[in-house]
């Protein structure tokens, strides 16, 4: 009988009165790779976290090998061969990857050279495609990450954590990684993934364990599962996982944006030459790596955000007249009748104030409605209830203030609150992200609403999937280029995935020109 590389038995872990996780019972493999799976909140990281030392559990034990262990610092985990591969990279972008693999060893003295060679040997034998000279500022975010993966490789690692590992990554980047991590599991290693995305499950994984609200539900082999059944193990009960995209109807010009172009505090040039049209009755989708510009664009149309050039101009559904909104505040943009809601990728500050409550921030949308110097609570009162009730917002109440509410719930509030503004064109930046599958659902249907009623509907997304059955159009972006716009209803992976890249290859192609 083969010993599990880990086992955990009665796993518990409490933050203060919240139980992240709950009496869970795992068992991990040699030469398998097993997928976490759980909505957000549902304790898979907290889990992940106690494995690899950042926490120490409450109640349970931990066996390497079939020996009870304890893991207090990263360091423990580390001397059991154990590495994590966290979603955000903990690298020196001055350092070569080289450097930054052998960085914080505790060997008074090593030679660079060495170290090199060891950790190209380690490349060749996985397929890993990365220079171990190059310098960290010189990389891809795909790059950053095969370095990352390295670090824990060369430290001797056999049991290896991957938290969300493609988040960031294109869809040919993705596969890379996948034959690299079956290529680890085939060495015999022990591979762990924390993920979302119930496809990349199906087609990495050997098996899948469910979690659901901090309690171990199951453990299936992956080929004997399908999404409906993953998805009914972590909420509790069947969901729907379409998608009902109907067709645009008499759709006309919108939102006209020309020849953007704006560069951050630092003199970056974030957003270059910027052309696109958003239409009434159309889902627009913007895709592209994570920090291409998308974040920037929607809020300089917003108005948060003045360009250094280029137009942005609002077809009046009402007069007929095109309006300039390029050096407009949102306050101006407001009392010009414009109807414009803006879902930023910035829930608290930007979208809701935190300190308020749910009704006082309902009255950041209207509070110039109100006449004399006491405000009408009346309706945002009501707007507020609605919104609990239709998007199913957990909380105690409307008087609950907004930063009490977890991640997903401060979500739901700021999209209903936008959609109740009854407006022409609708603006979402990762709308769904820390939201429950079901609630997902919920807003990509009401997005259909918008489109339906005749709303020009902008969406930023990062699940491709769901961007090409949800939008009519698909607009890329590449470090601050638009690469193409595209046909939602025949857009595939693969071409999305090249178009998100192509915006680098011509940074470089400039670059060498300048040289």
């Amino acid at each position: 009988m083969n010993v599990p590389a880990i086992e955990l038995k009665g796993i518990t872990k409490t933050f203060g009165n919240v139980v992240a996780n709950k009496n869970v019972n795992l068992v991990v493999n040699r030469g398998e790779i097993l997928s976490i799976l759980g909505e957000n909140g549902s304790g898979k990281t907290t889990l992940m976290n106690m494995i690899s030392g950042i926490y120490y559990p409450d109640a349970g034990s931990i066996l390497i090998d079939g020996e009870e262990v304890v893991i207090r610092s990263p360091k423990d985990a580390f001397d059991y061969k154990i590495g994590m591969i966290h979603q955000h990279f903990k690298l020196v972008n001055v350092f070569s990857a080289a450097e930054n693999i052998v960085l914080g060893l505790r060997e008074k003295s090593f030679n660079l050279k060495q170290a090199t060679r060891e950790v190209q040997k380690i490349c060749d034998q996985y397929g890993f495609d990365v220079d171990p000279s190059k310098k960290i500022y010189e990389m891809s975010v795909s790059e950053k990450q095969t370095v990352e993966i390295l670090k824990v490789l060369y430290r001797g690692a056999d049991i290896l954590i991957l938290d969300e590992p493609t988040a960031v990554l294109t869809p040919q980047e993705t596969e890379k990684l996948f034959a690299v991590l079956r290529r680890m599991r085939d060495d015999g290693k022990a591979i762990i993934i924390i993920t979302h995305k119930l496809h990349e499950v199906l087609s990495l994984s050997d098996k899948v364990s469910v979690l659901r609200k901090g309690e171990y539900i199951g453990t299936v082999v992956t080929a004997e599962t399908d999404e409906e059944s993953l998805t009914e193990m972590m909420v509790g009960k069947k969901i729907s996982l379409n998608i009902d995209r109907s067709e645009p109807q008499d759709s006309v010009d919108r939102l006209i944006v020309r020849g953007l172009d704006f560069y951050n505090e630092e003199g970056v040039k974030v957003l270059d030459d910027i052309s696109f049209t958003a239409r009434s009755g159309e889902i627009l989708g913007i895709a592209g790596i994570a920090g291409s510009g998308q974040k920037e664009l929607l809020e300089i149309i917003a108005g948060l955000l003045k360009p250094q050039g280029g137009d942005i101009l609002y077809e009046n559904p009402e007069t007929g007249e095109r309006e300039d909104l390029g050096s407009k505040t949102p306050l101006e943009i407001r009392n010009m009748g414009i109807r414009l809601s803006f879902v930023p990728e910035d829930r608290l500050g930007m979208g809701l104030v935190g300190n308020m409550d749910i009704t006082d921030n309902m009255m950041l949308r209207s509070y110039s409605k109100g006449k004399g110097f006491f405000l009408n609570r009346k309706d945002p009162q009501k707007l507020a209830e609605q919104i609990i009730d239709n998007l199913e917002v957990v909380t105690p109440g409307t008087s609950t203030p907004v930063r009490r509410l977890s991640g997903g719930n401060v979500q739901k509030v700021l999209v209903g609150r936008e959609i109740a503004a009854m407006p022409t064109v609708f603006m979402a930046a990762y709308p769904v992200r820390g939201l429950d599958i079901n609630s997902s659902y919920t807003i990509y249907n009401l997005l259909n609403q918008q489109k339906e009623h005749g709303v020009a509907v902008i969406f930023v997304g990062e699940d491709l999937d769901v961007l090409m059955e949800l939008c009519d159009r698909i607009m890329v972006i590449s470090s601050g280029i638009v690469t193409d716009i595209v046909d939602g209803r025949k857009a595939k992976k693969e071409e999305l995935g090249i178009l998100m890249t192509m915006g680098e290859d011509k940074e470089e192609e400039e670059g060498k020109e300048d040289k």
